[in-house]
């Protein structure tokens, strides 16, 4: 079971194939219960840095602007233990499904996000 991540809008409907479900988000989503929300676990730390993500506002002009900052706040404390614990659930579980609220599928932070994830997983098997 080769270990993979998923991206899904959180207000989507869960599904059988989700695995485990992280909430990567620092906010919980508008109007969302929790139970509508099917999270197993929420990762506040995993999100962008609240500075970063108001200078961001999710404009594609400066997503690699963005990416750049949000990757190196992917290797530092708080935000590496919650790589490193979605990097052990993928390993655990074989499949993680980043989810999260905004409204553009391609142009997130949890696409920025799968795509350090992976790259992490593919430097550890040329490790080994």
């Amino acid at each position: 079971m080769s270990p993979t991540f998923r991206l899904k809008r959180v207000y989507d409907d869960p599904a059988p194939d989700d695995g485990v479900r992280v909430l990567v988000d620092r906010l919980w989503p508008r109007g969302l219960t929790k139970e509508r929300a099917a999270a197993d676990r929420w990762l506040k730390d995993a999100a962008p840095s609240p500075a970063l993500r108001v200078e961001w506002h999710h404009d594609p002009a400066r997503s690699d602007e963005f990416a750049d900052r949000y990757r190196a706040e992917l290797d530092r404390s708080p935000a590496r233990e919650a790589v490193d614990e979605l990097l052990a659930l993928a390993r655990a579980h074989g499949t993680v499904t980043l989810l999260f609220a905004a409204r553009d599928p391609v142009v997130n932070h949890a696409a920025v996000l799968r795509e350090h994830l992976s790259q992490a997983l593919a430097d550890e098997d040329g490790r080994r």
